[in-house]
């Protein structure tokens, strides 16, 4: 005999251990297997019960499955109901026995005990199948049209599970829709209204077809806005919030990119805003949903304004639940219309004060939507103040927000490095590894900054050495540009400027740091910075002599490589040489992002403007190393290298021809020469200063002259094409050296092409005894708005060894 459901909840509450547990459940359900053999069992619903209970506590039940369809076919509605809910917990739409209650569901529909009927549709709705939907689907469309209200709801709810099931049968739907929206049971519209929903969700072609209902829908909210007190549909003052927000929710599917509907929608979607009360929870579910659906209809802008505000109230609401809602909400609509949503922008940064970090981060992410270049000065103001008493957990996400909006919409390069200077100083340690690169690239691709940024970064870190960010890109900064550091920077007070002394004593005490990554920032600093200060180059020798031995096996490296170059000061000097900056030659074929391009083009246009930002060309700077005063300057390195760091994109030369021995008259004379391949090719005439007839076709321009090296471009605009001409090069060595392997290649921005014919030789002799052409063919995309600019790569064998060198030309005529 089994007991009571109340005696074995009583038990299982008694056990103490899980082991008790578990031994009262097989206890009882060996009892309830043996009175399920029992056909004749009178107490077949009661042990059904106990077995749900079984169920919530995890243990296995599956033997109950067939005893619940038992139930369902019994007469009576107790059985019936426990039936019914076993089925729904018990069984699913993939066990095959389920087929076996369709006949039993047929039955209970037409059952005149309605609850009956009620039970078998709430079953229906949460477990059918797509072979049982389409089974009963004529008899729940049947059920749609019955008289009692309690029905006609139930099986609109039920049709929403079988359209689910198979979207096909939305077509058989649509009559019933109309005559559900004119139903005077609430309930009966919340179901008919959620079956639309869902049948625009999964069929959206419906969405046409149901369009005609949107004056029915306007019509139905404009009489829950406009009545009186209803006390059955009353909650907290609002008239039945529950099928406002439906309606709200069909009518911005129904209008989502039809004007016509949208505009049938104005006038009531502004009667909800202004009249409904918000001191209620009830009543800002109504407004939310109506701020929604202003913002997913193509109505009026002052109906977008209107809404904005609203989620403006939200947020300063108490109750954090609607400020979070109001902020994901803000976001969405920020990209549509920003102007709006601009002038709540004091109380969205207000709300990175808040003690719920959810709130916190969703502001964060709506001002970072809201930034623009206009704006980022006070934005980020107001985040470094709130980032000077920001808990540990926020600082990391508002760091790094803060770095890529300066990055984005820094208004100039001063301004950029006050900030991220700040930044560093402030929370250093929550600095994320790529604002580094950003600033190395900003600080190089800027000359008159340099000045500015080297003190800058020098008195930073004399106040605070706990941020490793900081430090490596002040010594970063230090190693590229020390010698910069005995220069006054503009607007100095005239405080002392650090000696040559101090600057390695601080680089010293750096080295020192646990960092390794670091340590290997300050031994590069220190070999550079060997060839930019005017003392102190024994000492840093012994410095870098130091960690010879050190356990890093790449600081090992970095020190044996380095006191080595100490041997040899012409290639040390080269090869710590100031880099040129690759911002405007980049690799062809690479794609460079939108935003950034738009960023650095605007930043040049406010560089230029702001007058505090240029530092004069002292003295000092002219003084410089070649490399360092320009970015154009030349460097010296292995070729793969430089092709790396240059990122050029320089076309393949073929095979070249013997070059013909020319002599000096020749070179002056302005001989026609052949280049070409295995004697063919084309005439090309050289003139090096072109007479007054041929001055309108071709313009001859010197462009390099270094160390007895002499090169010059005469440019010919090609007459059939406005974008092309041709460039042909003469190279002539006027040194007491011959050169051999001489070799050019070319690189032009994005915006240019070129091709380069073979050479007519690699050999110049001492002197000017010959010279070398070379053709080439350049197309310049935007001619008309500015000439072409190359970068050159020259290499050749001398005297000394092999020499690279780079070279900008930039003074190409107008039109080429």
């Amino acid at each position: 005999m089994t007991c009571r459901l109340r005696e074995l909840i009583r038990a299982v509450r008694a056990c103490k251990t899980a082991a008790e547990e578990r031994e009262v459940i097989a206890k009882e359900s060996a009892a309830i297997r043996s009175a399920f053999k029992d056909e004749d069992n009178q107490y077949r619903h009661r042990n059904v019960a106990k077995m749900l209970f079984m169920h919530m506590l995890g243990y296995p039940t599956h033997f109950g499955q067939m005893e619940c369809i038992k139930l369902i076919a019994a007469p009576r509605f107790p059985e019936k109901r426990i039936g019914y809910l076993g089925l729904m917990l018990l069984l699913d739409e993939n066990v095959e026995v389920l087929m076996l209650i369709t006949n039993s569901l047929k039955s209970d529909f037409e059952n005149t005990n309605q609850y009956i009927s009620g039970l078998a549709l709430t079953a229906l709705g949460n477990i059918a199948s797509a072979d049982i939907a389409r089974d009963l689907s004529s008899e729940i469309e049947k059920m749609m049209g019955n008289a009692n209200g309690y029905l006609r709801k139930k099986a609109c709810l039920c049709a929403v599970r079988l359209v689910r099931k198979c979207p096909e049968m939305c077509e058989g739907l649509f009559p019933h829709l109309q005559s559900l929206l004119q139903d005077r049971s609430h309930g009966v519209l919340i179901g008919g209204l959620t079956l639309i929903q869902e049948i625009c969700t999964l069929y959206p072609r419906a969405v046409s077809k149901l369009q005609p209902l949107v004056p029915v829908l306007v019509r139905m909210l404009k009489n829950l806005v406009l009545s009186g007190f209803s006390p059955e549909y009353d909650v907290c003052g609002i008239t039945d919030p529950f099928l406002q927000v439906k309606l709200l929710r069909v009518m911005r599917m129904l209008a989502a990119d039809r004007e016509d509907a949208a505009e049938q929608m104005s006038d009531i979607l502004a009667q909800v805003a202004t009249n409904t009360e918000s001191t209620k929870n009830a009543g800002n579910a109504v407004l939310y949903e109506c701020v929604l659906t202003m913002m997913g209809i193509p109505c009026e802008a002052g109906l977008r304004v209107l809404g904005v505000n609203i989620l403006g109230r939200f947020l300063m609401n108490r109750d954090n639940n609607i400020r979070y809602v109001a902020l994901n909400t803000l976001a969405k609509v920020a990209p549509i219309d920003a102007t709006s949503v601009q002038r709540h922008r004091n109380t969205i940064v207000d709300c990175l004060r808040d003690n719920d970090i959810s709130i916190r981060r969703r502001a964060l992410d709506l001002i970072a939507l809201l930034c623009t270049d206009q704006n980022i000065r006070v934005l980020a103001k107001e985040m470094l103040n709130y980032l000077t008493v920001s808990d540990p957990e926020f600082e990391p996400d508002l760091t790094e927000k803060l770095c890529g909006l300066v990055a984005k919409w820094a208004p100039s390069r001063k301004w950029h490095v006050d900030t991220m200077v700040r930044v560093l100083i402030i929370a250093g340690n929550s600095v994320p590894p790529s604002v580094l690169p950003t600033l190395v690239q900003l600080i190089s691709s800027a000359p008159e900054l340099q000045i500015y940024a080297v003190h800058k970064f020098f008195h930073a870190i004399m106040q605070d050495r706990t941020k490793p960010v900081l430090l490596q890109v002040a010594v970063w900064c230090i190693g590229e540009f020390g010698e910069l550091l005995s220069v006054a920077p503009p607007g100095d007070g005239g405080d002392p400027l650090p000696t040559d002394g101090q600057v390695i004593d601080l680089v010293a005490e750096l080295l020192a740091h646990e960092n390794p990554t670091l340590k290997g920032y300050c031994l590069n600093a220190l070999v550079k910075l060997s060839t930019r200060l005017a003392h102190g180059v024994d000492r840093i020798k012994g410095l870098i002599a130091q960690h010879k031995g050190s356990v890093s096996l790449d600081l090992q490296q970095r020190a044996v490589e380095y006191h080595n170059l100490f041997k040899f000061d012409e290639i040390r000097r080269s090869v710590v040489e100031t880099l040129p900056t690759n911002e405007d030659f980049e690799e062809e074929g690479a794609a460079e992002g939108g935003a950034a391009a738009e960023r650095r083009q605007r930043q040049n246009l406010l560089d230029d403007e702001e007058d505090t930002a240029v530092a004069p060309v002292t003295q000092k700077q002219q003084t410089r190393p070649q490399a360092v005063q320009h970015s154009t300057a030349s460097t010296s390195s292995s070729s793969s290298i430089m092709d790396d760091l240059l990122g050029l994109s320089v076309p393949a030369a073929t095979a070249r021809s013997p070059a013909p021995q020319l002599s000096a008259m020749d070179l002056l004379s302005g001989l026609t020469v052949t280049p070409g391949t295995s004697g063919t090719g084309f005439m090309q005439t050289v003139p090096l200063v072109p007479d007054a007839s041929s001055a309108s076709a071709s313009q001859a321009i010197q462009v390099y002259d270094s160390d007895g090296v002499r090169i010059s471009f005469v440019c010919a605009k090609d007459p059939n094409d406005h974008f092309s001409a041709t460039i042909t090069a003469t190279y002539a060595n006027f040194g007491s050296a011959s050169i051999s392997n001489f070799v050019v290649q070319a690189a032009v921005p994005k915006t240019a092409k070129v091709t380069l014919s073979p050479a007519t030789g690699t050999s110049l002799s001492a002197s000017g005894g010959n010279f070398i052409t070379q053709v080439m063919r350049v197309s310049n995309t935007i001619v008309d708005q500015k000439p072409l600019a190359m970068r050159m790569k020259i290499s050749y064998t001398a005297a000394g060894g092999p020499i690279t060198k780079t070279h900008d030309v930039t003074n190409f005529p107008p039109g080429i």
